[in-house]
Formats: structure tokens, C-alpha cells, sequence
């Protein structure tokens, strides 16, 4: 039977959102092993969290108006940063390399696959959105610290929560400009990306494993399905 390929779109909020969450990562960890035993695969892509905006914030602070691409390879480096530590942790199970450069594919037969970001310009939604396409994934999981995407700010009054969006509507509360440090539930210049390759994606909290292995399965769960 062929393996599924799921790509997951780690959020460094979880990984990283103040400190390192080494309590998170012990539990994924042996939650992803459990997971790649009944045959799934992975290719896990991880964001930059607290690390990328304390770099980012501290480059801004010493130098007046920063250029957005040198914000943006701050940025890149704490992913990249975060994936390796991701890729020790699942030493002998991970491919040996972090991967990258999302658009070249590769045939790699490893049961897991870390990547990290890319280049300037997006974050690395962008590059799961890119992953997906190469590996023949249909889905994109994207592992946040919210249960659903919301109609606006989830702490302000109104606000109401969305299980299924079509992508038109998803990118008019997104919109279409990329921005470091952007917090919003899907990057939009991967979600034009995922839009334009037919892409689904899910929006859903990456600390509920209960929850991700229903996703896994098919069941019902909770999350914000966009396509």
C-alpha cells in the first residue's frame, strides 16, 4: 500500500512562542512517530516563532528602517534554526538535511522530511503551499494555536468562527500583501499559491493530537477547511 504524504505547517507560535517548548516538542515527537508506524509520511515545515521576531525586532531597533528583505532573511535563518533542532530531535528518523529550497523536487524516501524557509518575500506557508505541489499533496495542514480562523481578531467582540471558506473570500480577510512578521492565519502569498494549484488547505491547533489524528484518519474534526 502507498504511504500518505501529509505536509504540516509547524507554526514557530507553537515550537518557539515565547521560549522553546520543549514539553510541545516531546509530545509531537513521540505523536509523529505513533503516526509514521501505521505507514503516513511527512514532510514537516517549520516557522520561526518568537526566535524570527526577536531577531527582527532587534535588527529594527538598531537600524532605522531595516529593508524588508533583510527583515525577511532574519526571519529565514530562525526557521532554519528551529528545523534543524526539529531534525535532531528525530535524528534516525528524519531525512539528514533540512530541505531548503521547496521548488526542487527530490525523491527522497524517508519517512519524515524537515524543511525550513526559503527566501524573501513570504513565510514558509509559501513553502509547505510549494512542498505540496512537488510531493502530489493535496492538503496542506497548517498547525497553529488557534482552533479555527476567525471573521476578525478572535479576542474582539463579533467574532465568529469559520469551518469551511472558499479561497476568494479567505484572501479578502488575508488580503495580498506580504509583510515580516505578519500575523495572519495563512500567508497570502501562499494562499494565491494554493489557490492557483487547487490546493485545500486546513487551519487547525497543533497542540491537539487527538484532534490531528482524526484529520489524519478522515474523521470529523475541528479546524478551518479552505479550498
Amino acid at each position: 500500500m502507498q504511504k500518505k504524504t501529509f505536509v504540516l505547517s509547524l507554526g514557530g507560535s507553537i515550537v518557539v512562542p515565547d521560549g522553546i517548548d520543549s514539553g510541545f516538542l516531546k509530545k509531537f515527537k513521540v505523536f509523529i512517530q505513533k503516526e509514521i508506524s501505521k505507514g503516513n509520511r511527512f514532510v514537516i515545515v517549520c516557522g520561526g516563532g518568537a526566535t524570527a521576531r526577536k531577531y527582527r525586532d532587534a535588527g529594527a531597533a538598531v537600524v532605522h528602517k531595516m529593508p524588508i528583505e533583510d527583515l525577511d532573511w532574519l526571519g529565514i535563518h530562525a526557521t532554519r534554526l528551529n528545523a534543524q533542532l526539529l531534525r535532531t530531535i528525530f535524528r534516525g528518523l528524519a531525512y539528514q538535511k533540512v530541505i531548503k529550497d521547496p521548488t526542487q523536487k527530490r525523491h527522497i524516501n524517508a519517512d519524515l522530511i524537515i524543511a525550513a524557509g526559503f527566501r524573501p518575500g513570504n513565510s514558509t506557508d509559501y513553502c509547505a503551499v510549494m512542498i505540496a505541489k512537488n510531493y502530489g499533496a493535496k492538503t496542506v495542514i497548517n498547525l497553529s494555536n488557534i482552533d479555527y480562523v476567525y471573521t476578525k481578531d478572535p479576542k474582539l467582540s463579533g467574532a465568529k468562527k469559520i469551518e469551511k471558506i472558499s479561497w476568494p473570500e479567505f484572501r479578502k480577510i488575508v488580503g495580498n500583501k506580504w509583510d515580516p512578521g505578519l500575523h495572519a492565519p495563512f500567508d497570502p502569498v501562499a494562499s494565491k499559491h494554493a489557490e492557483q494549484n487547487k490546493l485545500k488547505v486546513i487551519v487547525t491547533n497543533g497542540r491537539n493530537f487527538k484532534n490531528l489524528e482524526n484529520i489524519f484518519s478522515g474523521k470529523k474534526f475541528k479546524g478551518t477547511t479552505i479550498e
